[in-house]
């Protein structure tokens, strides 16, 4: 069999002539994507990718054409809206959300509480300072974004359009701007099935919880309308960006970059400095892996082309499949830099990997792996110790204890809210660094969004300030605090709802004085924090921590022990806790 026909037998087994609802889009594109991957030369290799851009035309067409209602129904969570593209994100759903936004704006007219969550004081000044609009490498990002973009410019807002960018960039754009909101058409780092919607008000931060709720309620009462609020009849969603009013073309990465310039004195990166440094040293070489995303467009400016072949770029190009793995800054993922790295004479190593849109980061100095719940630690000892800044650390419930050993060392306090970059609002531009275990980071003087970048510029900045490797920073700190040893993992559950959450409240059984069997030993629970699930430390400072996820049917777990021996002991103990309530066999 040839392979033209084993495509036309793999499309046709997923999908349906000319009936979108039916067909399985992504399933096809999934196997396509394997075959292409195990293709011995160029020549085989573009008949697959003929076949995937053959399904893909599928998809746009699907983008475009849908005028129903989404699969899901649409939620606006900690990191806004996701679902799948052409059946939960298209053209008109798009749009029917971006006029929710519209007319929470409006709504804002009756409502002090929503004015000051929004930043701005009425319709007229959404208006003029605009909204800055861009999206990752999705599939049909641009679509989705020129829906948006008529939708605003039909209702007179001044568009700040940045087209592909990050995450942390767009955040950036908003500041400085000075604009009313963004709109970013990514989900994160989930796979390539999906499309998403995030949404930041004028602080250039995720969203509270009295906004994406009330977007929530508006986008489901629009898309059950013939006719939605705020988009005029028969307006053309792809009308083209050049006829369309009050379009200004943004550069984020020259936005972000002129708010680092600006939080100087807050937290003391001296960013031109610190480029002139590294094209300076040939001891430095730096290899970050973009996996086909947003941050691949970027990189080279943001540390200004070092010379020679000393800033590596991994998975570069535009693709998105993202060559079929989950697009994560996970340990398997990062093993392309280590592999990088390791052939390189360099005694000075930075390797990172970064997510699609660009908000998550995770380390390595080509020796060890160095996860955000270490690196959070390190940046604020950094920035207290090296750069000599006075202030707090946060960091969420979740991520590692490592802090507040190392906000003990220093005499400082700790700001430790539940899970989401959002809960740390009360305390931006206190805290001198802010990041969660799921590799998210920014610090203070920068945007209130967690951002790759800031990351990527605070462990080269240490590497050169300190003239060390991060592994060798790292061992310095832990050797004044101690080890800490992390882990985290989900078991997919029936229960949802209402339901999951009252088979949780069994947990409250694992209260202080408690013991909990942990390998052979009997340990005391000393304390519990439940502001966002459970989580019970130990009398050893060990402990273990159990929530529902908020985007999907999981329940997650995070463990931390004092020996990398007894973590893995922690996690048995966690799903041990999790069978007795009756959520696991």
């Amino acid at each position: 069999m040839t392979i033209e026909k084993d495509i036309d037998l793999t499309i046709s087994r997923c999908t349906v002539e000319n009936n979108h609802k039916k067909s399985n889009y992504f399933d096809a594109i999934k196997m396509l994507v394997r075959e292409r991957g195990q293709a011995a030369d160029a020549v085989t290799r573009q008949q697959w990718q003929d076949g995937i851009d053959r399904v893909y035309r599928r998809v746009a067409d699907e983008i475009l054409t849908n005028t129903g209602r989404p699969e899901k129904t649409i939620s606006f969570g900690t990191s806004g809206w996701r679902g799948t593209l052409g059946k939960d994100l298209f053209v008109h759903s798009v749009a029917a959300v971006t006029a929710a936004i519209l007319g929470l704006y409006r709504e804002a007219a009756s409502s002090l509480e929503l004015r000051a969550a929004l930043g701005v004081s009425d319709f007229a000044e959404m208006q003029q300072r605009g909204c800055v609009v861009g999206f990752d490498n999705r599939f049909g990002g641009p679509l989705l974004a020129l829906a948006a973009v008529n939708v605003l410019a039909a209702n007179g807002v001044t568009v700040y359009y940045a087209g592909e960018a990050t995450t942390g960039a767009l955040s950036a754009s908003v500041l400085i701007r000075r604009a009313a909101f963004s709109i970013n058409l990514t989900p994160s780092h989930n796979p390539m099935e999906y499309g998403g919607f995030k949404y930041n008000a004028a602080d250039g931060g995720p969203a509270a919880p009295i906004l994406t709720d009330a977007i929530t309620r508006l986008a489901g009462e629009y898309v059950r309308l013939e006719s939605i609020p705020l988009i005029p009849s028969g307006l053309d969603l792809q009308k083209p960006l050049a006829t369309l009013p009050g379009i200004i073309k943004e550069d984020a990465l020259s936005s972000w970059q002129q708010l680092v310039r600006n939080g100087q004195p807050l937290h003391g990166i001296d960013y031109d400095r610190l480029l002139t440094d590294l094209a300076a040293n040939d001891e430095v070489v730096v290899c970050v892996d973009a996996v086909h995303g947003a941050a691949r467009q970027y990189l080279g400016r943001l540390l200004n082309n070092p010379p020679g072949d000393r800033l590596i770029l991994l998975r570069n190009a535009q693709d998105p499949t993202f060559g079929g793995i989950a697009p994560e800054p996970s340990s398997a993922n990062m093993q392309p830099v280590m592999t990088t790295l390791a052939s390189r004479s360099e005694p000075l190593k930075i390797g990172a990997i970064i997510d699609p849109d660009g908000d998550r980061i995770r380390f390595t100095d080509g020796e060890i792996e160095i996860s955000m719940n270490q690196f959070g630690a390190m940046a604020y000892h950094f920035l207290h110790e090296v750069k000599g800044k006075q202030g707090m650390v946060a960091k969420t419930v979740a991520s590692s204890n490592f802090a507040n050993g190392v906000a003990t060392l220093l005499h400082e306090e700790v700001f430790e809210p539940k899970v989401g970059f959002k809960e740390f609002k009360p305390v931006i531009n206190k805290a001198l660094v802010y990041f969660e275990e799921s590799d998210g980071i920014s610090i203070i003087g920068h945007t209130p969004e967690k951002d790759a970048f800031i990351g990527l510029i605070l462990a080269i900045d240490m590497v050169l300030t300190l003239n060390k490797p991060l592994g060798h920073y790292l061992a310095e700190i832990e050797a004044q605090c101690g080890h800490y040893y992390p882990d985290r993992d989900g078991v997919t559950v029936s229960q949802q709802g209402t339901t999951l959450l009252e088979t949780l409240d069994q947990l409250n059984k694992f209260a202080v004085g408690c013991q909990v069997t942990v390998g052979n030993k009997r340990k005391t629970i000393t304390a519990v924090i439940d502001i966002d699930g459970r989580k019970m430390i130990l009398d050893d400072g060990s402990w273990i921590m159990i929530r529902p996820s908020g985007t999907e049917p999981k329940v997650r777990f995070y463990v931390e022990a004092r020996t990398s021996e007894e973590t893995s002991l922690l996690v048995k103990s966690a799903k041990s806790m999790l069978a007795e309530i009756g959520l696991l066999p």
